[in-house]
């Protein structure tokens, strides 16, 4: 039996379904954590949706490297696929995606188009796609194939024209979930077995149902070897099969599975973090709360087995996923970042993994002398390393002078600096400011949120935090509180610079 072939959907069908998608520096950074899982493939977006999608997707294949495959999306339309063959030319491995719906009902009514039409359309879409793709692949996706068991044989039919006319993947979607697995499972196999041996056969479920990590398990061994899968189960609506799920669950049934699991649990993390949708206290295996244990049988029998590689009541010993919590998380000199970050976030203060690893050593010294460090002692050593971080730079003053003007006044190696920064707000000025006092920094990404009133006293309002970058080292995150929105802004410039210039 072949390996499974991880190809990953994050940054297509997960970033369109997120409130505030991701920009090209985000995108770039999520497509270096794919390489460290060892994603085989990636569908890097939708070039003819957008000219930022264009470039993104140029970018990610300029740097992809030789053992991964870099995909883009394209309807079966000339302008789209020569839109995605642009944008993946310069990658090693390329594949342009193609797809059009093969349901009778989308047929009927949503592209208001005949059977023979659209059947048309696919062939001679991936017909184009093998001529410009020379030394590439073409991927065919049958939109909605969920929906196509009252045609399948039409279906079929079409799928070996276009396997004729050059698709070497055929991937069946369950675009709107609606049936129980084993109806999509049956025609999954039946196409299997009706394409030739060289054909991938590939599936992409979506979660509306709850069941996509189920259906494409199980459609792995009916034969489609290509699992389309979304960090987090990030996608439209209920969102795409999760793929750690997938991972760990063919891990479990003793398939070889070509990822590196250790890196699923802070990925997740991230990823959390950077699209906004947080991780579900009670998702499998990434959840805060899926080893928790509350009744006392539990309780009982998960001590007994704490240290074992099969738990009474776990699935995995969550050291595979990389997750060094199990029954307990409390800070000890044997801790690490994910404990300090586990009860820092659990306490309601926002921190990165970063920041947990930033401040862990100060977290150890304190408790080789002490034992176990309580919540208080560990958010007392966040506030000092993370909201106010002390170093060569010391912020005094921010006045405005008027809408896009404001005079910052600070001090560096104990020398005064007092400068006027131009831009669109508060931010840009400040940045602008230490531009001209020579301490140039790139922002890469900023945001800003209210904090609870019971965190850091009623009058810490607002928290800012910064992305900073200098020249092309690894950007640092910053955060900074206050009562005034602003000068929560400048505060966390500096907490940044201070993290910048040690």
């Amino acid at each position: 039996m072949q390996k499974p072939f991880f190809y990953d959907i994050t940054l297509r069908d997960g970033n369109q379904s997120l409130k505030k998608p991701w920009n090209i520096e985000e995108k770039l950074y999520i497509f270096n954590l794919l390489k460290e899982l060892g994603v085989q493939a990636v569908e890097a977006g939708f070039p003819a949706a957008s000219e930022m999608d264009f470039e993104s997707v140029q970018k990610i294949a300029e740097i992809a490297p030789d053992n991964i495959i870099i995909s883009a999306l394209a309807r079966c339309v000339k302008s789209d696929i020569q839109r995605a063959y642009d944008a993946i030319k310069l990658a090693p491995k390329k594949r342009i995606h193609t797809f059009i719906t093969l349901s009778p009902f989308h047929m009927e009514y949503v592209l208001k188009k005949s059977p023979d039409d659209v059947r048309k359309s696919a062939i001679e879409g991936v017909k184009f796609a093998k001529e410009i793709i020379r030394d590439g692949e073409v991927q065919f996706s049958v939109e909605h194939f969920g929906d196509c068991h009252s045609n399948l044989d039409f279906v079929i039919d079409c799928l070996k024209d276009i396997v004729e006319a050059g698709a070497t993947t055929i991937n069946l979607p369950n675009t709107v979930e609606r049936y129980r697995p084993k109806r999509f499972l049956d025609m999954v196999e039946r196409v299997r077995k009706e394409l030739p041996d060289h054909v991938t056969v590939a599936v992409h479920n979506h979660n509306d149902l709850g069941m996509a990590t189920a259906t494409t398990v199980e459609s792995y061994f009916r034969g489609a070897v290509q699992l389309e899968c979304s960090l987090n189960g990030l996608g439209e609506r209920a969102g795409n099969t999760n793929l750690y799920e997938v991972a760990i669950a063919l891990h479990n049934s003793e398939v070889e599975v070509p990822l590196n699991l250790s890196k699923i649990y802070e990925l997740a993390i991230e990823i959390a973090q950077m699209s906004g949708v947080d991780i579900a206290e009670k998702a499998p295996l990434i959840g805060p709360d899926s080893l928790a244990h509350r009744s006392g049988i539990h309780q009982d029998g998960a001590l007994k087995t704490k240290d074992m590689e099969m738990g009474a009541y776990r699935p995995i010993n969550p050291t595979l996923i990389g997750r060094n919590d199990s029954d307990k998380i409390a800070f000890t000199s044997q801790s690490g970042k994910t404990a300090i970050f586990e009860i820092i976030k659990a306490e309601g203060y926002p921190i990165t993994l970063k920041e947990a690893i930033r401040i862990a050593p100060f977290a150890k010294e304190l408790a080789e002398i002490i034992g176990e460090v309580n919540v208080e002692k560990l958010i007392g050593i966040y506030i000092n390393h993370v909201l106010d971080v002390k170093g060569k730079f010391d912020f005094i003053d921010f006045t405005k002078l008027n809408e896009n003007l404001y005079e910052l006044k600070f001090m560096y190696n104990n020398n005064f600096y007092m400068k006027k920064g131009e831009g669109n707000g508060p931010v840009a000025c400040c940045l602008d400011a230490l531009k001209k006092a020579g301490f140039e920094q790139k922002l890469v990404h900023y945001e800003q949120f209210a904090l609870d009133e019971h965190l850091l006293g009623s009058s810490a309002k607002a928290m800012s935090v910064i992305h900073l970058q200098a020249n092309d080292e690894e950007p640092i995150i910053a955060r900074a509180v206050d009562n005034n929105t602003a000068t929560a802004n400048v505060k966390a410039i500096f907490n940044g610079m201070n993290l910048l210039y040690k």
